[in-house]
C-alpha cells in the first residue's frame, strides 16, 4: 500500500526529479512546483501535476512556504517532501504544514530547532556523552572576549557563526594579532548570510577528515545508522566528491561513530533521515560538528554500499510506518563514489560558469548512476546551486571504483558551460587521493591548474573547442562569471594542441 496518495516536491532539479522517481516506485502521485525560469525543466515534466509559483529568485519562488502549503492543500497533496536546500530545515515550515493538515517528510520542528543552533546543538550533544570539539557553549559577545578565550584554548582556533553553515562566517586564525579583525569580518559575513552576527569559537582541528554518518529513524523508538561516508574533498569547505565507506574507517571505528551518531538523534527525538557530521583527526579521534535536518546530496552512495532506499523510507516513516530492519541487518557491501558535476570552472578557481547547454552525452554502464536533471537547452543561470548533476559508481572495491569513476567521466561530456569534471579526471589518478590520504586541505593544498593539465584533457579541450566553434553556439552562450582573462583556457588548450582557433 502506498504510503501517501499524492505529495507535493517543493524543489527542483536533480533532487526533484530523485523524489518523484521513489514516489513513482511506491505508487505515489506527485506534484511540482516551478519558478518563472524553471517552466519547462525536467522535475515539471516529471511530475504528475505541476504548479507555478511565479518569480525568478528562490526567495520569489522555492522559498514561499506559504504558496506551496497554499497549492499543496488545492492539488490534494497529502505530504511535501522539500528535498535539500531551500526550505528542508526551516522548522517554522515544517511547523506550518503540520497546522495545514500536511504531513512535512522530515524531522520534528522541535528536533530542528534543537539542532539549528550550532551552539545549543553542541550543548545538547555535550550532555548526551558526544565528542564535541573543545570550544565555546554560548555565544561570543566581543572579539575582546573570544580573544581571552582562545589563549585558554591554544591557537589555531576555529571562529564559527552560530547561525552558520556552508563554510560562511567561518575564520581560521593562527595567530593572536589576527583574532580581532577576523572576529569582525566573520560576524559582518554571519549576518549578511544568516541575518545573526552571532560567533563562537572551537579549537582548530589540523587537517581533519570530513566524515559522516547516515542515520534512520521511525517513530517507534528504533534508531539505525547505515554507516559513514567520506567527504574530505571540498573547495571552500563545500564538498566536490563523496565516497562510501571511508578508507580511513574500519568496522571499530565505524561502530563507535554511529553509536555516538544514534546518541545524537535521540537526545533530541529526531525522525526520518539524517547526518552526523563529524572531524577525524589525524589520531583517529572524531568530534561531533552538526546534525543537517535533511536527505543530503551525497545519499546515493550509501543506498549503493547498502542496498537501502532512503527516499523510500523516508517516505515510509513519514507516513508512520516503523523501520522494516534492526542495526545488524545493516550490511556495507563494495565501494562507491560521487562526483558533482557543477557549473564551475575549476582553472579559473571554481568560478561559477553560466550560459545555455548545448550538448550532454551521458556514460553509461556497469555500476553507472546519474541523479540529474540535465538536458540540452537547458539555461544555467546564477539564480540558483550550480550543481547540474551527479554522477555515482558502484565497484567491488575502491580501486575498481575510482577507475570505473575515471572512465565514466571520460564519457561525460557537456557543453555549454565549464564544469568540474576536468577536476574528477585529475583527482581519480591522484596518487595521495588514490592511497585515501585525505583531509578537508588537499584540494587547496594540490590542485595547482597550471601544472595538472594531463595531455589527454588537452587533446579533448581542442575538440571540444574546435567543434564548438564549428556549431556557433559554445563560445557565445558561454559565460564564466570571473574576473576578465586575456584569453580562455579553452583557446589556450586549442593551441597548445595544435589547432587554430579565431
Amino acid at each position: 500500500m502506498p504510503p501517501f496518495s499524492k505529495l507535493l516536491v517543493a524543489n527542483r532539479g536533480e533532487i526533484a526529479v530523485r523524489v518523484m522517481r521513489g514516489c513513482r516506485e511506491l505508487g505515489v502521485r506527485t506534484v511540482a512546483v516551478f519558478s518563472d525560469p524553471d517552466r519547462a525543466a525536467l522535475h515539471v515534466r516529471t511530475a504528475d501535476e505541476a504548479y507555478p509559483l511565479g518569480g525568478l529568485t528562490a526567495a520569489e519562488s522555492y522559498l514561499r512556504g506559504d504558496r506551496i502549503i497554499e497549492i499543496a492543500r488545492a492539488a490534494g497533496a497529502e505530504a511535501i517532501h522539500p528535498g535539500y536546500g531551500f526550505l528542508a530545515e526551516n522548522p517554522d515550515f515544517a511547523q506550518a504544514c503540520a497546522d495545514a493538515g500536511l504531513v512535512f517528510v522530515g524531522p520534528p520542528p522541535a528536533a530542528m530547532r534543537a539542532m539549528g543552533s550550532k551552539t545549543a546543538a553542541r550543548t545538547v550533544m555535550q550532555a548526551a556523552g558526544v565528542p564535541v570539539v573543545p570550544g565555546t557553549l554560548d555565544p561570543i559577545p566581543t572579539p575582546e572576549e573570544a580573544a581571552r578565550i582562545a589563549e585558554g584554548i591554544g591557537y589555531p582556533i576555529a571562529l564559527k557563526a552560530v547561525s552558520g553553515g556552508g563554510g560562511k562566517g567561518m575564520r581560521v586564525v593562527e595567530r593572536p594579532e589576527d583574532l580581532v579583525a577576523s572576529f569582525r569580518q566573520a560576524s559582518d559575513e554571519a549576518l549578511a548570510a544568516f541575518g545573526d552576527p552571532s560567533m563562537y569559537l572551537e579549537r582548530l582541528v589540523v587537517r581533519p577528515r570530513h566524515v559522516e554518518i547516515q542515520i534512520l529513524a521511525d517513530h517507534h523508538g528504533n534508531v539505525v545508522h547505515l554507516g559513514e561516508r567520506e567527504c574530505s574533498v571540498q573547495r571552500r569547505h563545500q564538498k566536490l566528491v563523496e565516497e562510501a565507506p571511508s578508507p580511513a574507517v574500519g568496522p571499530e571505528l565505524r561502530a563507535r561513530m554511529g553509536d555516538v551518531a544514534v546518541r545524537a538523534a535521540q537526545a533530541v527525538g529526531y525522525t526520518n533521515a539524517g547526518t552526523c557530521e563529524m572531524l577525524l583527526d589525524q589520531s583517529g579521534e572524531f568530534f561531533f560538528l552538526e546534525v543537517n535536518a535533511r536527505l543530503q546530496v551525497e545519499h546515493p552512495v550509501t543506498e549503493l554500499v547498502t542496498g537501502i532506499d532512503l527516499v523510500h523510507w523516508q517516505l515510509r516513516v513519514a507516513a508512520g510506518e516503523p523501520l522494516g530492519f534492526r542495526q545488524d541487518d545493516v550490511q556495507i557491501r563494495g565501494h562507491a563514489v560521487e562526483c558533482r558535476i557543477q557549473a564551475e570552472d575549476p582553472f579559473r578557481r571554481f568560478f561559477p560558469s553560466t550560459g545555455r547547454v548545448t550538448s550532454v552525452r551521458e556514460p553509461a554502464g556497469p555500476g553507472i548512476r546519474i541523479d540529474g536533471a540535465l538536458e540540452p537547452g537547458q539555461d544555467v543561470t546564477p539564480l540558483y546551486d550550480s550543481l547540474l548533476s551527479k554522477l555515482i559508481v558502484w565497484a567491488e572495491d575502491r580501486p575498481r571504483a575510482l577507475e570505473r569513476m575515471h572512465r565514466a567521466l571520460g564519457e561525460y561530456g557537456i557543453l555549454g558551460v565549464s564544469t568540474t569534471t576536468p577536476f574528477h579526471r585529475w583527482l581519480m589518478r591522484h596518487p595521495p587521493f588514490v592511497v585515501g590520504d585525505l583531509d578537508t586541505e588537499l584540494v587547496a593544498r594540490e590542485w595547482q591548474p597550471a601544472d595538472n593539465v594531463p595531455d589527454d584533457l588537452l587533446a579533448r579541450a581542442a575538440i571540444l573547442a574546435a567543434l564548438s566553434e564549428h556549431l556557433g553556439q559554445g563560445r557565445a552562450a558561454a559565460v564564466a562569471v570571473a574576473p576578465a582573462e586575456p584569453e580562455p583556457r579553452w583557446l589556450q588548450f586549442a593551441r597548445r594542441a595544435g589547432l587554430r582557433v579565431p
